[in-house]
């Protein structure tokens, strides 16, 4: 029977209990992890420096005599011991040392050192380096590879780590399988390769490549694992075709009085959308849909139309969005439309006394909620829905897949899970959405609402704001509303970037004839609101913010946004603040303000909002920018938590991440769990390494 790696860490020499707890809150619970815990960084230590070529700030491997040697007691006691070669001379600097320690660093002793060079009081000098005494006569016995630095944790030193990573590479890396088709990796190194090289990569690899990630052994590793998170994506999706939900048939007499209150037709792209989802709904099983559409396309419309089909039949809709601001603005949107209808919604905020949080859980309870709409205390412990038979996830990119699971788990009854509709008004390129959204069917809704008209949008340097004050001047005397938006609410010494609060101070001050508004994230909700309503009803001109308005404040009489520092800020956010105007029927016109000199990219990102509306060029000129890290988020963000891969730099094995996962779902149902758990970790169930 072929050897196969053990499962348990403490089949590796030198592992107990105690070792074992550190290692796994490092990720690694079976010794194969070891084999994917990459190095953040490497040190040279393959090469002897002369004293006389150190410079200051390399890290080097040096050798010498001790010439010297004492306790000093200046500001505070320290050993010093100056290292000598016949080429120059170092100081060796140690504040924590024993008896002993100074006893081994006596004068004439040989050492080999590897530190920092720094500029010191007397010259260069090392700060508590590694070193060993050498013996008479005994050669330096250098590194035959770069030295790893690993990612580590208290009560793990480095030394401890390599010896159990070296342990893993030599007894079970030549035992580790490779589940990718080998037509898909053509060009790359083979993965055991790939492992040897970037644990022990040789003399003169490169170290600027490594650092940025870009070595064909890195791009190997990117390519798996990139692989492994859309395959965990498209077996969510699998999964989810197999589960049942509530068939929600058509509600066409509430849907008629809907409309018919609007005011106003659904375009084309909303009505193939809700016609999209109405095709779900109908189904036994979990709708898992997401619709894409420009800022203003009308998105919350088509979801409260197919809301109806729940209400309609005696279930539940929840609708969660990131943002308390968000809440609040679906839930006047929500009310507005159903309450004629005589459809009950509950607000649901973590902001709120425990009063009415009781009461709002008794009517979600009871059924008396219909439509429930907050942030993620949709899903806290304590709280039971009645019937949940469809879940709207609003701005997607916001939340994780596990976040919105555990919405989705809170609606199962049974056998049965509610459906999801997913919306972001973040237009994301179809490669990026094809693969890092395989869980979910895409809708997209490509035109705005009739009436509306492209915002003009300009660049003007700090040094014209006061021309900027005239101009909010002339707007509100027109009857109209401004937003003037900052990077920071207060001032910063660290960061030369405008402030909100001084920015409300100098409006103020420069607009007396004018009701100023300021809104920020530190602000209570109900002191938030109470801004907010004050400049929708126009009791407040200008509203000072932060990027809290990013999303959901919906003001048809706002027709100006000012963007300070515009050039620290992403196309996709920007892009998103500009949307906070055009809303209405009026010209609408958006002022990035730069302090320069500019950045060539940030020069480049304003240029392209200064071409184009269209949300979707936005994103794919994003794309080719900056890449997807803009366009998705961060690594953090929840939705992807990657160790080598970075959409911003690996976008381009994403087609070839398509292909592979097709092919792995058609013939390889194994290598398809070995990979996911090999990267992710959904533990044992999940078949081998």
């Amino acid at each position: 029977m072929p050897e196969t790696i053990p499962e348990e860490l403490t089949a590796l020499r030198g592992v107990g209990n105690s070792l074992r707890e550190r290692l796994q809150r490092l990720g690694v619970h079976r010794p194969v992890d070891l084999l994917f815990l990459l190095p953040q960084r490497y040190e040279d230590r393959t090469r002897l420096t002369p004293l006389g070529a150190v410079v200051p700030g390399r890290r080097v491997v040096v050798r010498g005599e001790v010439a010297l040697s004492e306790v000093v007691y200046r500001r505070r006691r320290s050993l010093l011991c100056r290292l000598a070669d016949g080429t120059g001379q170092i100081t060796l600097r140690f504040f924590y040392f024993s008896k002993a320690q100074q006893e081994g660093l006596a004068r004439g002793r040989r050492l080999v050192c590897f530190g920092e060079a720094r500029v010191g009081p007397g010259g260069l000098e090392m700060v508590h380096p590694e070193y060993r005494v050498l013996a008479a006569e005994e050669p330096v016995a250098l590194e035959q590879s770069l030295t790893p630095v690993y990612p580590t944790t208290e009560g793990l030193q480095q030394f401890r780590l390599r010896n159990l990573i070296a342990q893993a590479l030599d007894r079970f890396l030549p035992l580790l399988p490779d589940w990718l088709p080998a037509a898909a990796t053509a060009g790359y190194p083979a993965l055991r390769d790939a492992l040897a090289y970037l644990h022990r990569p040789p003399p003169g690899a490169d170290l600027a490549q490594l650092a940025a990630g870009t070595h064909p052994c890195q791009r190997r590793l990117a390519l798996e694992e990139l692989l492994a998170h859309h395959l965990s994506l498209r077996r969510l999706r699998e999964h989810g075709r197999r589960e049942s939900a509530v068939a929600l048939p058509p509600a066409d007499a509430l849907r008629r009085k809907f409309f018919g209150q609007l005011g106003f037709t659904l375009t084309a792209g909303q009505r193939q959308s809700l016609a999209e989802i109405d095709a779900d709904l109908a189904l036994p099983h979990p709708m898992m849909r997401l619709v894409q559409g420009d800022v203003g396309c009308g998105k919350t419309v088509v979801a409260a139309a197919a809301a109806l089909r729940a209400v309609a039949h005696g279930h539940q809709v929840a609708v969660m969005a990131p943002t308390e601001l968000l809440t609040e603005q679906h839930r006047r949107s929500f009310q507005r439309w159903f309450e004629p209808l005589g459809i009950g919604t509950v607000w649901l905020s973590g902001s709120l006394s425990r009063r009415e949080r009781q009461a709002a859980y008794e009517a979600i309870g009871s059924g008396r909620g219909q439509v429930i709409i907050g942030t993620h205390a949709l899903f806290q412990e304590g709280l039971e829905y009645r019937s949940l038979a469809l879940l709207v996830v609003d701005e997607q990119h916001r939340f994780g897949v596990h976040q919105r699971l555990a919405l989705m788990q809170k609606g199962a009854a049974g056998d049965t899970r509610p459906h999801q509709l997913v919306m972001t008004a973040t237009p994301i390129p179809r490669t990026l959405a094809m693969t890092m959204y395989a869980d979910l069917d895409t809708s997209l809704i490509r035109e705005l609402p009739p009436g509306r008209q492209p915002v003009q949008t300009v660049a003007l340097p700090d040094r014209r704001r006061p021309e900027l004050v005239a101009r909010v001047r002339e707007a509100a005397g027109a009857g109209q509303r401004a937003y003037w938006v900052c990077p920071l609410i207060e001032d910063s010494e660290a960061l030369d970037y405008q402030a909100a609060e001084s920015t409300h101070a100098m409006l103020a001050e420069a607009l007396p004839e004018l009701a100023v508004g300021l809104v920020h994230g530190r602000m209570k909700p109900d002191e938030k609101d109470k801004v907010m309503r004050a400049f929708a009803a126009g009791a407040v001109q200008v509203l000072v913010a932060t990027t809290v308005i990013e999303v959901g404040v919906d003001v048809p009489e706002a027709t100006l946004m000012i963007v300070e520092n515009a050039e620290r800020m992403g196309l996709a956010q920007l892009h998103q603040l500009r949307g906070r105007v055009g809303r209405g029927t009026g010209a609408s016109s958006c002022v990035l303000v730069y302090h320069s000199p500019l950045s060539e990219i940030a020069r480049q990102r304003l240029e392209v909002l200064r071409q184009t509306s269209d949300g979707f060029e936005v994103a794919q000129r994003d794309l080719e920018l900056r890449g997807p890290g803009e366009v998705l988020g961060t690594r953090q963000t929840g939705m992807l938590q990657l160790r080598v891969a970075d959409l911003s730099r690996d976008a381009a094995l994403l087609p070839a991440v398509q292909d592979m996962a097709r092919e792995l779902f058609a013939s390889s149902s194994q290598a398809v769990e070995s990979l996911i758990r090999r990267w992710i970790g959904e533990g044992s169930r999940y078949g081998n390494v």
